[in-house]
C-alpha cells in the first residue's frame, strides 16, 4: 500500500491534532470525543461517585479510501473509540461526522441507516459468531436487518459468494463456527461486515488472537479488500508492526487521549512525543546487531488509573522530560513550534511540551 503524505492542519483551527489525508472532504470526522463511565455506590439508592475517564478528547479525521491506525497500550481507550464509531456506545460529548452528519446523537432509523454504511470487525473471533447458527445465517443476518439491499430469494447467492471473496469455500455455507479456524472464523467475519456494502470498517484488533503467519493472510486479505470494495479503515491494534504494514496514517493513544498523529512514516522514523518513541523502542528488531545498537527506552511506574487521571499531561507521571508545566498545562494536540518551519517529517501534531525528534527504530 503507498503511504502519501497527509499533510498536518493547521494550528488553532477546530481540527487541529485531526491530520488531514489531503486536501478531499474527509468521510468521517471525529471532534473532541468524550466517553465517561460513571462510578457509582450503594444499593438502593445509587449515587455516582467518579467516573472512568475511558475517553477524553480524541480528534481525527478519515478519508475515502484511507487507513487510520489506532495504536496504544491496554487500557488506552481504543476500542471504546470503536465502539463509539459504530454507535455501539454513545458518547457523553463530542461530535461524530459521517459525510457531513453528525452520528453521535441519532437514534432509530436515521442511526440504522448509518449503520450499514459503519460496519466492525470484532477482535475475538471465538465469541464474536454466535455458534448456534451456521456460517451462511451468520453472513446473511445483515439482510434480515436490511432487506433492502437484498432481495430474500438472493440472500444465499450472495453469501456464497461473500464467502469466495474472503478467501472460503463457498460450500461451507451450512457448517457452523466451531467447525473453523481461529483464521476461518476471522475471515467469516469480515464476510459479515462486507456484507451491506460499507464505506467505512472498523477492525478492532482483527488479529490480535490469530497466529503470526494467519495474521499476515489476515491482513493481506483486509488489504485487497481495501482495493477492491474502496474501503476506509480505522484499524486498532498494539502490534505496532503490523499497523505500520496496513496504515497510511497513525494516531497513538494513551489514557483516553492522542498523543500523537502523523503518517506511517512520520510516527515510525521520526517520533516526537515520549510516549511515542518508548512504544517503538519495545518493538522486536529482528536483526541482531540492529539489535544492540536500539536506542532502548524503559519507562517508570504504572499506567494511572482512568478514573483519577494525573493533571496536565496524562503521560507526565512516567516521563522523563517531565517539569511543572506539564503537571499545571494539558499540552494541545498540534504541530510543535519548531517543527513548524521549515516543513519536514517532524512536522506532525504532538501532545507534549517538549517534544523532541528522537529515532528509536532502526530504518527499514
Amino acid at each position: 500500500m503507498a503511504h502519501g503524505d497527509s499533510g498536518t492542519p493547521a494550528v488553532g483551527t477546530p481540527a487541529a491534532g485531526a491530520a488531514s489525508a489531503g486536501t478531499t472532504e474527509p468521510i468521517l470526522e471525529v471532534r473532541d470525543l468524550v466517553k465517561h463511565f460513571p462510578l457509582t455506590r450503594g444499593v438502593l439508592l445509587r449515587k455516582q461517585v467518579g467516573a472512568v475517564q475511558a475517553v477524553d478528547g480524541v480528534s481525527f479525521d478519515l478519508h475515502q479510501g484511507e487507513t487510520l491506525g489506532i495504536v496504544g497500550e491496554s487500557g488506552c481507550g481504543k476500542s471504546t473509540v470503536a465502539k463509539l464509531l459504530v454507535g455501539l456506545e454513545r458518547p457523553t460529548a463530542g461530535r461524530i461526522r459521517y459525510r457531513g452528519e453528525d452520528i453521535s446523537t441519532l437514534s432509530g432509523r436515521a442511526l440504522k441507516a448509518v449503520r450499514r454504511n459503519i460496519q466492525m470487525v470484532f477482535q475475538d473471533p471465538y465469541t464474536s459468531l454466535n455458534p448456534r447458527m451456521t456460517v451462511g445465517d451468520i453472513i446473511g443476518e445483515p439482510y434480515e436487518i436490511h432487506p433492502e439491499v437484498a432481495p430474500k430469494g438472493d440472500r444465499r447467492r450472495k453469501v456464497r459468494e461473500l464467502l469466495d471473496v474472503v478467501g472460503l469455500n463457498p460450500e461451507y455455507i451450512n457448517r457452523y463456527p466451531h467447525q473453523f479456524s481461529g483464521g476461518q472464523r476471522q475471515r467469516i467475519g469480515i464476510a459479515r461486515g462486507l456484507a451491506l456494502r460499507p464505506e467505512i470498517i472498523v477492525a478492532d484488533e482483527p488479529v490480535s488472537a490469530l497466529d503470526v503467519s494467519v495474521q499476515a493472510q489476515v491482513v493481506n486479505l483486509l488489504e485487497q479488500l481495501q482495493h477492491e470494495f474502496d474501503l476506509s479503515y480505522v484499524f486498532i491494534a498494539h502490534d505496532l508492526s503490523v499497523v505500520r504494514h496496513i496504515s497510511d496514517r497513525v494516531a497513538v493513544m494513551y489514557l483516553g487521549r492522542l498523543a500523537e498523529i502523523g503518517t506511517e512514516d512520520q510516527i515510525y522514523e521520526h517520533p516526537t512525543h515520549p510516549y511515542t518513541q518508548a512504544l517503538l523502542s519495545a518493538v522486536p528488531v529482528p536483526d541482531p546487531d540492529a539489535r544492540t545498537q536500539r536506542d532502548r527506552i524503559l519507562l517508570a511506574g504504572d499506567v494511572p488509573s482512568p478514573a483519577h487521571p494525573p493533571s496536565g499531561c496524562r503521560f507526565r507521571t512516567r516521563c522523563w522530560k517531565a517539569q511543572q508545566l506539564c503537571a499545571e498545562v494539558v499540552p494541545p494536540l498540534e504541530v510543535p513550534a519548531e517543527f513548524r518551519e521549515p516543513a519536514g517529517p517532524a512536522g506532525h501534531a504532538s501532545a507534549c511540551h517538549f517534544a523532541q525528534e528522537r529515532q528509536v527504530v532502526p530504518s527499514e
